[in-house]
């Protein structure tokens, strides 16, 4: 009864040399891939592997529960992309455990607030940091201001100096969709309103940082997610001092999808007759319809999805559909057999599906395959092969 994924690996592999080629040749610097939360589905020990056969020096993680299992499968440095704050009990409980190990210089902290980065300087050290800044995403970081007023602090100053603090880079994390910035900025106002805020950003820091002397001097690196390759072209482009890293998960684990088959497998085929109540909450199906029982559910992610942004009229007029539909009990599940995705009969269960297949439709035998259509982000597989 398995949930599985297969892999074609040469396929798999030359997409993501080929992410990794295209984005040397924008920034001339190497990808930073990101291998977060499941894995993207596939699992953090394989991309992991993958990401040390590429031969990426930095890798990213969301949070410090994820930078243990990294670091023991590659010898890259680790980025770990939640800011650290000692006011978060359990991050920081996980942060002490984790520098009690070797590889903990290895690791790169993001710093978006004076409280973490006071915290860390209380300590011996060395430590290795990125500072965030405040982007239009409105999710972490610094104010420029504020980043000027922490590379002018005489107590970061000292702690640079005595090299118990290393700033690798300032770090920005992009929205996917162009932000309301109409700042403009010479040689680059024709350039999306992304790359203007990030060189509007990197400006700042190529002209604090390049007045600073000797080896306590903050890194002349700018950490980047969710610009295309035109994007980071442009952006090395108007600050050729500074080293442009990209860091990238979907875009280089799930962007040949060719590559990947998700199956499920046929545990149960059931012809019934007309109002035959089934399941857990026992509903009717179609007449004359086979229900069949297959692998994947609640615990595998089947079922489970993301708010959408329904930032369009058509996605707007699709999700009201889509709740319409739940609303009166039916609901589309990822399974597809003979080229259709299949009505769910109910909700699935933790560990498996039940769905309908209407009269005049071939059925499967116990056994047989069904591929899914599923979000990779959140979705378990049993077995990736």
């Amino acid at each position: 009864m398995s949930f599985t994924c297969t892999v074609d690996w040469q396929r798999f592999r030359d997409h993501c040399d080929n992410v990794a080629s295209r984005v040397h040749d924008a920034t001339g610097a190497g990808i930073v891939p990101v291998i977060k939360g499941d894995g993207y589905g596939l699992g953090q020990v394989l991309l992991s592997n993958e990401a040390t056969r590429m031969g990426a020096d930095t890798v990213a993680v969301g949070t410090v529960f994820e930078a243990g299992t990294v670091l023991d499968h590659t010898r890259s440095k680790v980025l770990v992309l939640e800011p650290f704050d000692p006011r978060d009990a359990a991050a920081a409980d996980a942060w002490w455990h984790l520098s009690q190990r070797a590889e903990s210089k290895r690791l790169i902290r993001t710093i978006s607030s004076q409280t973490g980065l006071r915290a860390l300087l209380e300590g011996a050290g060395p430590v290795h940091i990125v500072l965030e800044g405040r982007t239009s995403m409105w999710r972490f970081g610094f104010e420029e201001r504020a980043i000027l007023d922490v590379l002018s602090d005489s107590v970061v100053r000292e702690a640079l100096r005595e090299k118990r603090l290393h700033i690798v880079g300032l770090s920005l994390h992009e929205p996917i969709a162009e932000p309301a910035d109409e700042t403009s900025i010479p040689n680059v106002t024709s350039a999306s309103a992304k790359v203007r805020e990030v060189v509007r950003w990197a400006g700042m820091w190529q002209t604090e940082t390049e007045v600073w002397q000797g080896s306590a001097a903050p890194a002349h690196a700018l950490f980047v997610s969710h610009l295309d390759d035109v994007e980071l072209a442009a952006v090395a482009t108007a600050v050729p001092d500074l080293q442009v890293r990209a860091r990238i998960g979907t875009r280089l684990w799930l962007g040949d999808r060719s590559a990947l088959r998700v199956q499920a497998t046929v545990l149960a085929v059931h012809p019934l007759q007309p109002e035959t109540h089934v399941g857990y909450r026992q509903r009717t199906g179609p007449k004359d319809g086979t229900l069949v029982v297959v692998s994947g559910g609640t615990a595998h992610g089947i079922g489970l999805t993301a708010p959408t942004p329904a930032s369009s009229i058509r996605q707007r007029v699709v999700s009201a559909g889509t709740g319409m539909l739940d609303a009166a009990g039916r609901a589309m599940s990822p399974f597809v057999w003979a080229g259709k995705q299949r009505w769910f009969a109910e909700p699935p269960h933790q560990h498996h599906s039940m769905i309908w297949l209407p009269r005049g439709v071939v059925v499967p035998a116990v056994g047989d395959a069904l591929t899914a259509e599923v979000r990779f982000t959140t979705t378990t597989f049993d077995h990736v092969m």
